[in-house]
């Protein structure tokens, strides 16, 4: 089943995104993109595997994104962390909408940016931000995610099952959202899902 760009900017434009305050910096800024693409007869989204090399979250999936540098907005960070890390250079006008912030339990304040583009771009992912590039379609992001309990929290643990792994939240909380708000067009909130203890720090 496919969604045309109209039914998923009219499902953002019906959607009240949940905003967390953070006027006292305590957690640090920071934007992704959810880039929908098309490749042949499939439409489908871009996330990553960090390398091993890095020092914080390691060989875990992320979408493309980053911190806000000073004097930015979410969109714009998004949209700059999208070219930088995997190479896909878009403006205003692909983005369709926000969807709800999530706080991460290791102290970042995640804004997720959805873009849309009808084509199939060149991608040049940089090998300091990406082990391993996926292409994630719309039959795979629908697929029903994994809840389950950890004895260090209360919150139900969310996981999806794409990208030939698991992927764990906070990528899977945004990632979940959009295949329910934007490609079932339900009214799902992801705040209280929890993190693995890995992601924590």
């Amino acid at each position: 089943m496919d969604i045309t760009r109209q039914e998923a900017q009219e499902r953002i434009d019906a959607w009240t995104r949940r905003v967390i305050d953070n006027d006292d910096g305590r957690l640090r800024a920071s934007a992704v993109a959810i880039t929908v693409v098309r490749r042949g007869v499939d439409r489908g989204i871009y996330i990553a595997r960090r390398p091993k090399s890095l020092r914080n979250h390691s060989y875990q999936f992320a979408l493309p994104g980053g911190r806000l540098d000073p004097g930015e907005d979410a969109t714009q960070a998004a949209l700059r962390e999208l070219h930088e890390e995997i190479g896909i250079e878009l403006g205003d006008e692909a983005v369709l909408g926000v969807l709800d912030d999530y706080e991460t339990r290791s102290g970042y304040l995640m804004t997720p940016i959805v873009c849309w583009v009808d084509d199939d771009p060149p991608v040049a992912p940089s090998p300091a931000e990406v082990d391993e590039l996926f292409f994630i379609t719309f039959d795979e992001l629908r697929r029903p995610p994994v809840f389950s309990r950890i004895p260090e929290s209360p919150r139900t643990l969310v996981a999806l099952n794409i990208a030939g792994g698991r992927v764990h939240a906070p990528t899977a909380a945004v990632i979940y959202q959009f295949a329910e708000v934007v490609l079932a067009g339900r009214d799902t909130r992801v705040h209280d899902l929890e993190q693995p203890v890995f992601a924590w720090k």
